[in-house]
């Protein structure tokens, strides 16, 4: 990958996981505004918000990059459909009948999705190490999910949230293996014109959503939410995200969402008052080494 040389591999690692830790919590700030803030409003709230943070920075690198953004705008205009628009309603939505856990489990699975697409696409396959990898961490994630219990494993009900959930990470896991056909435009360009056509893709729906007479609570918690979710998960998470892939590649940076899940039991020890169990030293240490083996040339 052009540029992985130069770059420390410290840092790549850093950039992703710091974007699962950003995405744990829009996972849980998604479950916590459920009913508060319709799905498609929250999508529109949070793509048209970031756009609104990036553009004074961006603006000198959109109108140098502007001929090129407008001789490929048909392909920036699908990857913001499949990687800001309907990603992020589609999990929003689900999140409305599902719980945080149910999330950050199937949230786990991302990177087979990824593996899939990029043989569909391009026949790219995982080596050995990779597999073994993504299978180590993956395995590391359950038991953290299931406190290392199998019956709570055989437990966990499954809804037609799961389901919006799961289609939400296929359009998803397609639009990280499609980011090495991205335009050869700056980092804050691209994602700029993303998450603004992102949003404007959404007006329609958003407003079809509020004559219905969907639920929209303005209060301290909503704001305090959309702050979070238009600069980290939004604005610095698909930042740092965009620039790992492009360093390593989709099938070495997907291991890096097993962490959503990890973060989100770290979360949820830090700020709900849970207790650190034995449970949750072994799954971190699964995950760890399968992000490990997986990422290593």
């Amino acid at each position: 990958m052009p540029g992985a040389q130069a770059a420390s591999p410290r840092r790549i690692y850093l950039l992703l996981s710091l974007t699962s830790l950003f995405w744990a919590g829009n996972v849980v700030i998604g479950r916590f505004i459920a009913g508060h803030v319709p799905p498609i409003t929250l999508s529109v709230i949070r793509w048209g918000g970031a756009t609104a943070l990036l553009l004074p920075v961006a603006a000198r690198h959109l109108a140098r990059d502007w001929p090129l953004i407008r001789k490929r705008a048909l392909l920036l205009a699908f990857l913001a459909l499949t990687g800001f628009s309907a990603y992020n309603t589609m999990a929003y939505y689900g999140l409305q009948y599902t719980t945080a856990i149910n999330g950050l489990l199937l949230q786990s699975v991302a990177p087979l999705f990824v593996a899939l697409w990029s043989f569909i696409l391009f026949r790219d396959q995982l080596t050995l190490r990779q597999a073994g990898g993504i299978c180590l961490s993956l395995s590391g994630v359950v038991v953290i999910i299931c406190h290392g219990s199998l019956d709570i494993l055989l437990s966990i009900d499954f809804n037609r949230g799961d389901i919006w959930f799961v289609i939400a990470l296929l359009i998803y896991a397609f639009y990280t293996a499609m980011l090495r056909k991205r335009p050869d435009i700056h980092p804050l360009s691209f994602l700029a014109v993303g998450m603004g056509i992102g949003a404007v893709l959404l007006l329609p729906a958003m407003a079809l959503e509020l004559a219905r007479g969907a639920t929209f609570i303005f209060d301290a918690e909503s704001v305090a939410s959309f702050i979070y979710i238009c600069i980290f998960p939004s604005l610095l998470g698909y930042l740092f995200l965009n620039r790992g892939i492009e360093l390593i590649g989709a099938n070495r940076a997907a291991p890096f969402m097993h962490l959503v899940p990890v973060f989100g039991s770290v979360l949820a020890i830090l700020l709900l008052g849970e207790r650190f169990e034995l449970f949750h030293a072994i799954g971190y240490m699964l995950v760890f080494a399968g992000i490990t083996i997986a990422t290593r040339r």
